[in-house]
């Protein structure tokens, strides 16, 4: 395949997923604007008016960029390993796989639809966020920096979940026992100078917190961590996941039996 032939392939990919999301927009769409506007109402202003301040600002404004990156990351993860797997599932990924389209754009397509699906939740969950608070960025250009990056990253990695899983039921088992238990303790309810020592170190292996905290960071300006050292670790996983899932596409590992 020539350029042209191989970019009217992967945009086609990504359209065919965007439309795979919106047509069914009331089931994901939908409930993450809800479920996060519960979350503004209880932690924001119920629970948030007893805590008073974190790292000087609002409860309420401190919570906002991690409420945000929350959405962006179980949706983006949630709907590249959805699709892949029911393509997969239904053995029309085979087709994909025998024809001229390079693995390379198979794999960023999917990743892309995924992007597109956690940022446009993104979107619309800063939106929610503006009828509890005023949204006010210091960093521009870094919040949707880093925004971008995580979803890239956390659309591989459901990717890569898509690939090893065997039944539906597979798909669902990292983001229940190990993506929501990391991103609630990746700070984005708390600050982690309020740790003990011990809790404080054990939090760096959270690769989620450094995502959380630049993000804040380009919100707020403040962050628990150096913001150098997070935007390293956040683009060396997204490095090293894109190069897992194009070996193991390439391999076919997960497709072939």
């Amino acid at each position: 395949m020539n350029a042209t032939q191989t970019a009217i392939a992967l945009w086609t990919l990504v359209i065919k997923e965007i439309k795979r999301f919106t047509r069914i927009w009331p089931q994901t769409l939908l409930p993450p604007s809800i479920t996060m506007a519960m979350y503004f109402i209880i932690f924001g202003n119920l629970i948030g008016s007893r805590i008073g301040e974190m790292d000087g600002y609002s409860y309420m404004d401190f919570i906002v960029p991690g409420l945000i990156m929350m959405s962006v990351i179980t949706n983006s993860y949630s709907n590249v390993a959805s699709s892949f797997f029911s393509n997969k599932f239904q053995r029309s990924v085979e087709e994909m796989m025998v024809s001229p389209m390079p693995n390379w754009v198979i794999l960023a397509g999917f990743i892309l639809g995924g992007m597109a699906r956690g940022l446009g939740v993104g979107i619309i969950v800063t939106v929610v966020s503006l009828f509890f608070t005023r949204i006010e960025v210091a960093h521009p250009l870094l919040t949707v920096g880093v925004v971008v990056l995580t979803a890239a990253l956390f659309a591989t990695g459901g990717f890569i979940n898509a690939l090893l899983g065997k039944k539906f039921d597979d798909i669902s088992i990292v983001p229940t026992f190990v993506l929501t238990p990391l991103t609630y303790l990746g700070g984005v309810f708390y600050s982690i100078s309020l740790l003990p020592a011990f809790w404080q170190g054990a939090s760096m292996l959270n690769p989620i917190l450094y995502m959380v905290n630049v993000f804040r960071y380009g919100f707020l300006g403040v962050s628990d961590i150096p913001v150098g050292w997070a935007l390293a670790a956040i683009l060396g996983f997204i490095v090293a996941l894109f190069a897992v899932a194009l070996w193991m596409l390439e391999n076919g590992k997960g497709i072939r039996s």
